[in-house]
């Protein structure tokens, strides 16, 4: 799908998107309860609906009516996979449920799409090698099993925080006191604090020991619980980030004392606004797309920590290098760092290319308000924010389907 976006000016309120990371959680611990648990502010997104699939894969019953979800949990240690766990392009689902599908001793196989089975998962396979657990990936597939047990895991704390989220919902289930313990410091230790939000809003408690060491305490049982999803800062970057080019738009449904570590956003448009500013990504790799954008429309910016950037749904450092030459702006990559210079903006001379990424086309859409222009892979957005282009509409922004 081509989305042509014309010059004009964000106006108006919206209501933010409820948060894909939160409500991924919520619905794994849910999955994991005794009982039927209520979850209210689940939205139609691929990844969402990725998460539910692969419940239901599980055993769960999950039925939706709106926003709300009805979940009935099942007993991971015993339950059997009926058929395959198809992830999508859902990192988070994947990388979230390997640890509780370990929990059983029966096979169960994973599968994906785009670059998704493309994305690291050295640090799972060593888990289940030193283990003697089941860890084959081939051909698009992971297949996984043999019977999670308690004990010391040791990992990277510097790589995704989705490997030891996944390990922090699996291990309280197992017969044992257990350990992760963190062999370089942790980025994205935003997302843990979420992941151990959820877990204490189902009844399970884990918590840290020291900067790199986190307890989890065996034999215990996720609760049924209803629950609501917060609103998501992620997506409201997107939407925020007009205030910053002249508009005016007003945020609804954001809770002001949210875990979620992209809530940084406006202080780092600000900084941006008034730059050129020095930003570090670590704990905040999802807002790069949206934070180049306002650089090359504001005074520019240096951004560190930008590594696992080139291992999301495209690599972002390289599909924004490459779009953002279509304004006329420039991009300098190194291993670790981003600079964009200041620039003045022009109208792309080509269609953009989305990159099959929802955060690249957001970040695109929002400078094609400056200088109009056109975008093929506008669908992207599906996976996280199904509503941005009608949600551009009620903010007085013109867009228009091209095929």
């Amino acid at each position: 799908m081509n989305i042509r976006i014309a010059p004009g000016t964000a106006r108006g309120t919206v209501a933010v998107p409820p948060s894909k990371s939160m409500a991924h959680r919520l619905l794994i611990c849910a999955g994991m309860s005794e009982g039927e648990s209520v979850i209210h502010g689940i939205s139609d997104c691929e990844d969402v609906q990725a998460t539910m699939d692969c419940l239901r894969a599980m055993g769960v019953q999950c039925r939706q009516s709106g926003d709300t979800v009805r979940v009935q949990g099942t007993d991971f240690r015993t339950a059997r996979a009926h058929g395959e766990l198809a992830c999508r392009e859902s990192g988070s689902t994947l990388r979230f449920l390997i640890p509780p599908v370990l929990l059983t001793c029966s096979p169960a196989t994973f599968t994906g799409y785009g670059r998704l089975m493309e994305r690291p998962m050295q640090v799972y396979a060593d888990i289940c090698r030193e283990r003697g657990l089941l860890f084959r990936q081939e051909k698009g597939r992971i297949t996984v099993g043999g019977g999670l047990p308690a004990g010391v895991y040791a990992l990277p704390g510097d790589v995704s925080s989705q490997f030891i989220s996944g390990l922090l919902f699996a291990l309280p289930l197992a017969a044992g006191q257990s350990e992760i313990r963190l062999t370089t410091p942790t980025e994205s230790r935003s997302y843990l604090l979420l992941t151990l939000d959820a877990m204490r809003q189902f009844g399970v408690e884990a918590g840290w020991t020291s900067d790199r060491r986190l307890s989890v305490p065996g034999g215990q049982r996720y609760c049924a619980r209803e629950v609501a999803v917060e609103g998501d800062y992620s997506n409201a970057a997107f939407l925020d980030a007009f205030n910053f080019l002249g508009g005016a738009v007003t945020l609804t449904g954001l809770r002001p004392d949210s875990l979620q570590g992209d809530r940084c956003y406006r202080e780092a448009m600000e900084r941006l606004r008034e730059g050129p500013a020095e930003i570090s990504l670590r704990d905040c790799p999802d807002l790069g797309p949206v934070l180049f954008a306002v650089a090359a429309a504001c005074r520019g910016g240096v951004f560190t920590g930008t590594r696992r950037l080139r291992l999301k749904e495209s690599d972002r450092v390289a599909a924004m290098r490459q779009e953002l030459a279509a304004f006329g702006a420039e991009l300098y990559a190194g291993e670790d760092r981003v600079e964009i210079p200041p620039a003045k903006l022009h109208p792309p001379a080509r269609v953009l290319d989305g990159h099959n990424d929802h955060r690249i086309v957001m970040a695109l859409s929002l400078l094609l308000t400056l200088t109009g222009g056109e975008i093929a892979g506008a669908e992207a957005v599906r996976k996280s924010y199904p509503e941005f282009f009608a949600d551009l509409g009620r903010l007085g922004l013109c867009t228009e389907i091209v095929k």
